[in-house]
């Protein structure tokens, strides 16, 4: 469900009262544990945690214009998702959250490559995500990125 809200507080202001809650803690968390140097948007209908241009002039290689994306929660239409390009481009931080995620959750992780789904909000392991998010600053998530982004271009 892609929001047309342009602003993370109208996008927060529109959702359903039961769903309100765990965004916000979420986003509270996100912002806590985020290092320095990432930015909050509003980026494909989501809220997005960025590399902003002044740090990454290049921005997204799929569209310049936007800024180098990081991270995203959204509201779904039956779930909470979690987006977090780190875990799909890093085998290890891969690993450690798969490892580390029965640790805090007694539900099997429903997961798709960068994609966490929530569809129980009480089962939304926010230490867990807030330590997640502690562990890649914009400078390492750039040079992931560009290893990842050359490598496919050499290909």
């Amino acid at each position: 469900m892609r929001s047309e809200a342009k602003t993370v507080e109208a996008y927060l202001a529109s959702l359903p009262e039961e769903r309100k809650e765990a965004m916000n803690r979420l986003r509270v968390t996100i912002n806590l544990h985020l290092p320095k140097g990432f930015a909050e948007v509003m980026n494909y209908g989501m809220i997005g945690y960025v590399v902003p241009h002044d740090l990454y002039p290049e921005g997204y290689h799929c569209d310049p214009k936007l800024p180098l994306p990081f991270i995203n929660i959204a509201s779904q239409k039956n779930y909470i998702a979690f987006y977090h390009m780190g875990i799909y481009a890093d085998k290890e931080l891969f690993n450690w959250f798969t490892k580390t995620y029965p640790k805090h959750v007694k539900t099997k992780i429903d997961m798709g490559k960068s994609c966490i789904r929530f569809k129980k909000i009480d089962t939304i392991p926010y230490k867990l995500l807030g330590l997640l998010c502690s562990k890649i600053t914009p400078q390492v998530w750039i040079e992931n990125y560009e290893s990842a982004v050359k490598k496919n271009r050499t290909q």
